[in-house]
C-alpha cells in the first residue's frame, strides 16, 4: 500500500515546482536611453570616478575608508551572513544522518518472552546498543529548490546592499575632503578681501589724519574691513567640520584627520568633460536598483515554497540497529534490525492558514514589483535632478566669474579716478564692496559646483564595482 502511495505521488508530482518561474521585469525603453539633462560627454562613467580627478590625495582616501568604514564593515558582514545562510538552505538537498549510542539497565520484552518459554526468570543486565538512520528528501515538487533561489536572491541583495554602502562610502568621503578643500580656497578668499580692506582703511585713515578725508569714510572702511573678517570664523568652523567627517569615514577618531586633507587649500576639479553614460547602463550600475530586483527575485521563489507547503513531502529512509547484552560483542550475540524504504509526511495543513500564508507571499511579490519599478524612477529621477542643479551651478558660476571680473575693474578705475581727485572716496569704498562681494560669490560658487559635481557621481551609482 505505501509503496503505491508514493509511486501514485511521484507520478502526480511529475517533478514539477511549484510556484511561477522567475523572470527579470523588462524595463521600457524611455528609462534606457540618453539622459534629458546630459549636456556633456555621454561616456561610460569609470568605476573609479574620483581618478578624473587627478588627485592621488583623494586616490589613497577613498582607497583607505573602502578598507576601515565602520558601515563597510557592518555591511560586508551582513553579506557573510546571507551567504551563510544560503550554504545552509542548499545543505538541505544532501541526506541527513542520525546516529545514536547507550547503554541501559534492564531486560527487554525478547528476553522476558524467551525465559518465560522456557519456565525461567528473564534475566536483568546491561545491554549496549547502536543505531543510525539516514534521510533524503526527494524534493518532487520543488520545495527545497525554491528555498534555495530564495536564499541565493536573498544573498544577492545582500551584496548590492553592500555595494550601495560602498558607493555612499566613496561618495561622502569625496565629498568631505573637496568641503574641506573649499572651505579652505573660501577662507584664502576671505583673508585676501581682509587684507584689501585693511590696506584700504590704512590709507583712508592717513588721509584723515591729513585732514583730507571726513570722519565718515573712516567708519566706512572700519565696518567694511570687519564684515569681511567676520565671514572667515564661520568658514573655518564649516572647515573643521568637513575634516572631522572626513576621519569618520576613516573610521578614525576626530584627532585622525589626514595630512592631505588638512594642507589642501583648494578644491579639485574634473579634467576633462563630465562622463554620465546613459539610463541603460545607469539602471545596471546602480546597488539599489538591483537590490529592489533580486528582493523581487526571492519573493517569486517564495510563492513556489508557501504553495509547496500544501503537498506531501516524500523521502527515502534507511536505518540499521543492533543491541547485546554489556561485554558481548555487537557482531556475535547482537540483535540487529535494519530497513529501507519510502516515507511520505503530510500533515494535512489548515487550509485557511495555508492559503492566506501563499495570498501573503504573493502580495509580497506585487509589493517587491512596485518597490523595483520605484527605484528605477528613482534612479533616473536623481540622475536627472543632479545634472539640472550641477548643469545651474556652472552657469551660475561662469556669470559670477565675470561679475568678479568687472568689479575688479571697476575697483581698479575708481582708485585711480580718486587719486587723479575725479572720484571722491565714497565711490571707492563702494566698488571696494563690491569686489569684496563678487569675490565671495565666486568663492562660495565653486564650492557649491564641487559639491553637486559628488552628488552627480552619487546619483550615477558608481564606485561598488571595485568590491571583491
Amino acid at each position: 500500500m505505501m509503496r503505491r502511495l508514493v509511486l501514485a505521488a511521484a507520478l502526480l508530482a511529475g517533478g514539477c515546482t511549484m510556484g511561477p518561474n522567475y523572470r527579470p521585469p523588462q524595463l521600457a525603453a524611455s528609462a534606457t536611453g540618453g539622459f534629458v539633462g546630459a549636456t556633456e560627454a555621454t561616456a561610460p562613467v569609470p568605476d573609479t570616478w574620483w581618478t578624473l580627478y587627478d588627485d592621488p590625495a583623494l586616490d589613497r582616501l577613498v582607497e583607505a575608508a573602502f578598507s576601515a568604514n565602520t558601515d563597510l564593515r557592518a555591511a560586508e558582514a551582513n553579506l557573510d551572513s546571507a551567504r551563510a545562510a544560503l550554504a545552509g538552505t542548499r545543505a538541505a538537498r544532501l541526506p541527513t544522518t542520525t546516529e545514536s549510542a547507550g547503554t541501559s539497565y534492564g531486560r527487554t520484552s525478547t528476553q522476558t518472552q524467551i525465559a518465560g518459554a522456557l519456565g525461567r526468570e528473564a534475566k536483568t543486565d546491561w545491554t549496549e546498543a547502536f543505531g543510525g538512520d539516514l534521510a533524503y528528501e526527494v524534493d518532487l515538487f520543488g520545495r527545497i529548490r525554491r528555498s534555495v533561489e530564495a536564499a541565493r536572491a536573498d544573498a544577492d541583495a545582500a551584496a548590492a546592499e553592500r555595494d550601495a554602502v560602498r558607493v555612499l562610502v566613496a561618495s561622502e568621503t569625496i565629498r568631505a575632503y573637496v568641503s574641506a578643500c573649499a572651505a579652505a580656497y573660501q577662507i584664502d578668499v576671505a583673508k585676501h578681501s581682509a587684507e584689501l580692506a585693511l590696506e584700504q582703511k590704512t590709507i583712508i585713515e592717513r588721509s584723515f589724519a591729513a585732514g583730507g578725508t571726513a570722519r565718515f569714510d573712516v567708519v566706512r572702511t572700519t565696518t567694511l574691513l570687519a564684515q569681511a573678517r567676520a565671514t572667515i570664523p564661520t568658514l573655518e568652523g564649516e572647515r573643521r567640520a568637513a575634516l572631522f567627517a572626513l576621519a569618520a569615514m576613516l573610521g578614525r577618531t576626530p584627532d585622525g584627520v589626514p595630512h592631505e586633507a588638512e594642507v589642501c587649500r583648494r578644491p579639485p576639479e574634473l579634467r576633462q568633460a563630465l562622463p554620465v553614460g546613459d539610463g541603460a547602463a545607469l539602471l545596471r550600475r546602480r546597488p539599489d536598483v538591483r537590490l529592489a530586483e533580486r528582493r523581487l527575485a526571492a519573493a517569486s521563489a517564495r510563492i513556489g515554497v508557501a504553495e509547496a507547503e500544501l503537498l506531501p513531502r516524500i523521502s527515502l529512509l534507511g536505518s540499521v540497529s543492533t543491541a547485546a547484552p554489556a561485554g558481548v560483542s555487537l557482531g556475535t550475540r547482537a540483535s540487529t534490525s535494519f530497513g529501507i524504504g519510502p516515507f511520505v509526511s503530510w500533515s494535512f495543513p489548515n487550509l485557511g492558514a495555508a492559503r492566506a500564508r501563499i495570498a501573503a507571499a504573493r502580495a509580497e511579490d506585487r509589493a517587491a514589483v512596485a518597490r523595483f519599478d520605484g527605484a528605477v524612477v528613482t534612479a533616473l529621477k536623481e540622475v536627472e535632478q543632479a545634472l539640472a542643479r550641477y548643469a545651474a551651478a556652472l552657469d551660475r558660476a561662469r556669470e559670477l566669474d565675470a561679475a568678479e571680473a568687472s568689479a575688479r575693474q571697476a575697483f581698479d578705475l575708481a582708485r585711480g579716478r580718486r587719486d587723479a581727485g575725479a572720484a571722491s572716496q565714497l565711490d571707492l569704498l563702494l566698488s571696494e564692496q563690491t569686489l569684496i562681494e563678487a569675490q565671495a560669490a565666486v568663492a562660495q560658487a565653486r564650492a557649491q559646483r564641487t559639491d553637486l559635481l559628488v552628488t552627480v557621481f552619487k546619483a550615477l551609482g558608481g564606485g561598488w564595482q571595485r568590491s571583491g
